[in-house]
């Protein structure tokens, strides 16, 4: 037996207007989801515990058996597992956004925040930026005194670490969660350690704003990478042993350093993709391929499709549409096929991590339709794939508790 992990980031939704008040996945055309539904088993999960944020930190943690309630210190410690970066006690470990300001005449904290990825900003443009900052030599004197380092992600996602600061009651805000909005609110508070913070964020956007690379973006029509954003604050996390709990070894393939850094550290093999991009671009052939390399190799396989939740972060309806709809054309269409010609016997676990709002552009913590398959059995129950039909069936509201068990039949 086969088993697939299959996760479409921020796909579930609520209804649209419109969509003629339907749901993304209600509206999308899902034909082999759909064939797949129809003799399975669709339910509903909830993976970002209450009380812990609603993201996919929490969420892709809760997915792969591990309670955030035990184990979450934040989301960078997982992303800097993924680039072997090693936290020493008293390190925290940051997301650094390269973010987009409101190019307006207003003081920093009246600004509003425009994109959370500078635009999809390109991976080779985001490094040398983010490079070029930590580099100039006021940053450099400041980032030194804050005793911060940086690591360029090769995305708009990039970590930071610094050494002999304090974490407890530090507030920081994802950025993804309030586009639009003016700043002076969502920027760090809640200890000493705040104020420094925001005087790089500060001098970042006064160094950045008419840099010749962003000056030269916005020749382009392209969005800034005017600015840096602190989030995901985290210190060294350990998680279990995925061989230990399941009883089984394989591979993530994704295009996010979250769950390379997952992978990397419960035991699993972290696949890096060539062209996998985390948009809408990303290259899903090749994600495919690698999902079937993995179960030449192992009898586990994990897909992580991001662009789902980017398109909605990015106010991208029509982009959303279209990579719900390619999950099911260009993934699990070729794999199912795939897994055919090779007289596999195989188990699906079909879901969104958590609910991306296309009325927010932010992240939702409500339950996600499950769609749970095995080729050996036909339930015959005769639903499409989507949030309604998933609340007809069986409800559970502690992620880390059942979804693995779940695929390998551990229930």
């Amino acid at each position: 037996m086969k088993y697939l992990l299959f996760i479409g980031d921020g796909m579930a939704d609520n209804p649209v207007p419109e969509l003629g008040d339907k749901t993304p996945l209600e509206y999308a055309s899902l034909p082999t989801f759909d064939a797949l539904s129809a003799r399975g088993v669709l339910g509903s999960v909830s993976n970002c515990p209450k009380g812990l944020p609603a993201g996919s930190d929490t969420a892709i943690t809760s997915i792969f058996g591990c309670d955030p309630r035990k184990y979450y210190t934040g989301r960078a410690p997982l992303e800097a597992a993924a680039s072997g970066i090693k936290l020493n006690p008293g390190d925290i470990a940051y997301r650094c956004n390269m973010v987009a300001y409101e190019d307006a005449d207003k003081p920093f904290g009246e600004k509003r925040i425009l994109s959370h990825s500078a635009g999809s900003i390109e991976g080779d443009v985001s490094d040398e930026i983010v490079t070029a900052l930590f580099s100039d030599p006021a940053f450099a004197r400041a980032a030194a005194e804050a005793g911060m380092k940086v690591y360029p992600g090769h995305s708009f996602r990039h970590i930071a670490v610094q050494s002999g600061a304090r974490a407890e009651g530090l507030k920081l805000i994802p950025p993804h969660d309030h586009l639009g909005e003016v700043i002076g609110p969502l920027l760090p508070s809640g200890n000493g350690n705040a104020p420094v913070l925001e005087g790089l964020m500060r001098l970042a956007q006064e160094i950045l704003d008419h840099h010749p690379l962003n000056e030269r973006r916005r020749a382009q029509g392209k969005l800034p990478a005017n600015g840096v954003w602190f989030w995901a604050e985290g210190t060294a996390v350990a998680l279990p042993s995925f061989e230990e709990q399941f009883g089984h070894r394989g591979g993530v393939i994704s295009a996010v350093p979250l769950c390379h850094g997952i992978a990397a550290l419960t035991g699993l093999e972290p696949v890096h993709v060539e062209g996998a991009t985390g948009e809408l671009d990303t290259n899903l052939e090749n994600k495919v391929a690698a999902v079937l390399e993995t179960l030449e190799k192992y009898d586990f396989a994990a897909l992580h499709v991001e662009a789902p939740d980017e398109c909605t972060h990015n106010g991208d309806l029509k982009g959303k549409l279209q990579s719900i709809e390619w999950l099911d054309s260009r993934c699990m269409a070729p794999l199912k096929a795939a897994f055919e010609a090779r007289g596999w016997d195989w188990r699906l676990l079909f879901l969104s991590d958590h609910k991306t709002l296309t009325s927010t552009r932010g992240h939702d913590g409500d339950p996600v339709p499950f769609l749970l398959y095995d080729s050996t059995k036909d339930t015959g129950l005769g639903l499409s794939y989507n949030e309604k039909n998933g609340l007809l069936g069986p409800y559970y509201p502690d992620g880390a508790a059942v979804d693995m068990k779940l695929l390998f039949g551990l229930m």
